[in-house]
């Protein structure tokens, strides 16, 4: 495996798991006002592959937030106890949205990173036929 290839893979690898992460963000958002949602968090962490001598970038385990679900007040919704509360969502669109923006500029980056390596191979292609 050439240096190009190598570069390739380590930003395809980061690509998938920006692409990953924005799913689930997409995911929280969709239902942050779903009764008993629990937020996804996404972890990453490196896959270090000895014969390549590169890294790649994997998705851990989807993880639900711990957190408190939000206790809302509504005595008409049937899921209300006896006090008129029901449990709601623990997504705050703002963390979430923060996410969503950290997220596309790191597949943004990784996005560069891919055409940049590609020009280079394309140059040195260029030069090597002449």
């Amino acid at each position: 495996m050439n240096d190009f290839s190598k570069a390739l893979d380590v930003t395809v690898s980061g690509l998938k798991a920006q692409s990953q992460r924005l799913r689930h963000v997409s995911e929280n958002i969709a239902n942050s006002d779903t009764p008993g949602y629990r937020r996804k968090t996404v972890s990453f962490e490196t896959e270090y592959q000895p014969g390549a001598g590169v890294g790649r970038v994997e998705t851990g385990r989807v993880r639900l937030d711990p957190s408190e679900l939000e206790r809302v007040f509504d005595p008409s919704n049937p899921l209300a106890d006896a006090m008129g509360y029901y449990q709601g969502s623990n997504v705050n669109l703002l963390i979430e949205i923060a996410d969503a923006r950290e997220a596309q500029r790191s597949y943004d980056a990784n996005l560069k990173m891919f055409e940049q390596t590609r020009q280079m191979s394309s140059s040195l292609m260029s030069l090597l036929q002449k």
